[in-house]
């Protein structure tokens, strides 16, 4: 009895032995995005050029939630790499008064670097809030800017993401900068304005300077003319101890400074909620026709 269990437990540690051979794990590292397309597509851009440019194997973590729950993810430890936006850095998490677009990266820089985390410059793009109506109705009404819905907010209904609704440098300090006052405030998903509004079902929305869905629908994206919204430049957040293991991923992701703008971005929102494309190939094609990897 006794020989046979020191053979058992010989047995079990050389398979123990051999398997610990056979399926050591490559490099990795998990990459985080929130709940909606545009964050999903700079995940994948990041992802697919770390891939091309290095020996890391990608995990992606799609769809974690709102931009809190990605974020304490984040600080947490629990992803490494993330896509994230300067003005929801400094007001959302910091709860710190943003600048101009050059002063709002630099206090995003100075924060998160307390945090452990390291901040790169910007995509190139800036995807703030704004609101938009049905283009005839602006033009009958004369509204153009911010200042000019105020004057008829009453009489409209908001569809709104649940987030911007909750959110200190949404809803509720917009309402009071410009004195809004909003016949009714609907929550819903990001995906769901743009149907609701040509239901009939709101009348107008906060959507997003780089929807994708604004290529599609008849709508007027009015001028925040207070400025009240602070600059919201995406750009790439690594974990520093991230960094220490992979210092490849510096002269990598400082590839993708400046070569995303507006355009490039509600382009690439839009093939994926209005074509239906899949994330990954309209990832890789921005990629190649950037000239940052090759056609395969």
């Amino acid at each position: 009895m006794k020989k046979k269990l020191i053979l058992a437990t010989l047995t079990a540690l050389l398979v123990s032995m051999l398997s610990g051979c056979i399926f050591i794990e490559k490099d990795s590292l998990r990459l985080g995005s929130r709940n909606n397309t545009e964050s999903i597509i700079l995940s994948h851009v990041m992802g697919q050029l770390i891939e091309d440019k290095t020996d890391i194997e990608v995990i992606y973590k799609e769809n974690l939630g709102g931009s809190s729950v990605v974020w304490n993810a984040m600080t947490n430890g629990h992803i490494d790499v993330i896509p994230d936006y300067t003005g929801t850095i400094v007001v959302t998490y910091y709860h710190q008064e943003p600048g101009t677009a050059e002063e709002t990266l630099k206090m995003t820089k100075e924060l998160v670097n307390g945090d452990g985390i390291y901040a790169f410059n910007t995509f190139g793009f800036n995807n703030t809030y704004t609101l938009a109506l049905d283009e005839t109705i602006a033009e009958d009404l004369d509204i153009h800017t911010f200042s000019d819905f105020a004057k008829h907010s009453g009489d409209f209904t908001l569809g709104a993401v649940f987030e911007f609704i909750d959110r200190p440098d949404g809803l509720p300090g917009f309402q009071k900068e410009y004195n809004l006052d909003f016949k009714n405030v609907k929550g819903m998903d990001h995906g769901m304005m743009y149907r609701s509004i040509s239901a009939g079902e709101v009348d107008v929305i906060n959507s997003y300077t780089t929807d994708g869905q604004l290529q599609v629908y008849d709508l007027r994206v009015l001028e925040d003319d207070k400025s009240y919204f602070p600059p919201y430049h995406a750009l790439p957040l690594v974990r520093q101890e991230t960094l220490e293991r992979y210092p490849e991923l510096e002269e990598v992701l400082t590839l993708l400074e400046g070569k995303i703008d507006e355009e490039a971005m509600q382009i690439m929102n839009g093939k994926v909620d209005n074509d239906g494309m899949m994330v990954e190939r309209v990832a890789k094609e921005f990629l190649i026709e950037a000239g940052l990897i090759e056609k395969e």
